[in-house]
């Protein structure tokens, strides 16, 4: 399957969860080469987008509400990707550095948690630091 991935449009999303993960990883990479957007490790940055993708097509509730709620307080989608990115990173950060922290939960449930209360401030002032 040949296609193009462009982050300000959703891809169908039966499509997008027809393909193979590395495809997908591989269409991502391609536009942000396209674009020569300069990332420090760009097979992690796209296998960031293609997670916030996998959950908006698969329809995951949290993530959903999360993208709808970042697009209305002025980012665009691609940074509304970055943004849901940032979450699952700083989650996944978190339950590294406190691995028996057994009142933390589990990672998908303190992500979906995080998703559930970030807001484009907050990752604009991430962006900042």
């Amino acid at each position: 399957m040949s296609a193009s991935y462009n982050p300000l449009v959703a891809p169908d999303p039966e499509y997008w969860l027809l393909l193979d993960e590395d495809e997908r990883i591989d269409m991502v990479k391609a536009f942000h080469k396209k674009y020569r957007i300069r990332l420090p490790n760009l097979q992690m940055h796209a296998g960031m987008h293609a997670m916030i993708e996998n959950q908006l097509a698969e329809g995951e509730d949290a993530v959903v509400r999360a993208m709808d709620r970042l697009m209305a307080q002025g980012l665009d989608r691609h940074d509304a990707i970055h943004a849901l990115s940032w979450v699952f990173a700083m989650q996944l950060f978190e339950k590294m550095k406190f691995p028996s922290n057994s009142e933390t939960g589990s990672l998908n449930d303190s992500y979906l948690a995080a998703v559930e209360r970030v807001n484009a401030q907050d990752w604009l002032n991430s962006q900042s630091d």
